[in-house]
């Protein structure tokens, strides 16, 4: 029998809008964010991710992530970063015509108290300089606490212009 998705939350950003919050996981599901056409008020400005405890972002330095990067404009890379406050899906995200980001991200673990919540993630969007630019990789936050969310928010508080959020039970 195929799955399906629940919806559990959404924002669509139709006005300026500093941070981004989905929440509403209250069990051990698989859960998936699904974002797009996500813009900021500048240009080339990286997007973040952070997991929520009661729907307060969590901004401590337990954050690790493991990427393969994938441009347009040369080869592929791969990153590792470690003991970071956020996790990172963009990097100089454009903001021009025609220049925005996508996302799906899957959550794990998030309402166990006992486990590392984890996820794993594919994006591609146009950045500043950059025709297109991918990323598909993981992060883990490394407390056991249980997280009832995802918080997006872009880099020098600059506000998003527009995007399309949601929070799906995978059931």
């Amino acid at each position: 029998m195929a799955g399906k998705l629940v919806q559990v939350a959404g924002n669509i950003v139709t006005s300026a809008v500093a941070s981004v919050s989905l929440t509403g996981i209250d069990d051990d599901s698989v859960y998936v964010v699904i974002a797009g056409n996500i813009k900021g008020a500048s240009d080339d400005k990286d997007l973040y991710m952070r997991v929520t405890v009661s729907g307060t972002a969590q901004t401590t330095s337990n954050y690790d992530e493991a990427t393969k990067n994938m441009r347009t404009d040369t080869t592929f890379s791969n990153s590792a970063l470690t003991n970071i406050d956020k996790w990172q899906p963009f990097s100089a995200l454009g903001n021009s015509t025609g220049k925005n980001g996508n996302l799906i991200c899957y959550l794990y673990n998030f309402n166990n108290s006992s486990e590392y919540s984890f996820c794993t993630r594919e994006d591609a969007y146009s950045a500043d300089t950059i025709d297109l630019f991918g990323m598909q990789g993981g992060g883990v936050y490394t407390v056991a606490e249980a997280h009832n969310g995802i918080e997006f928010s872009l880099e020098s508080s600059t506000n998003f212009t527009s995007g399309t959020f949601g929070l799906y039970k995978v059931v």
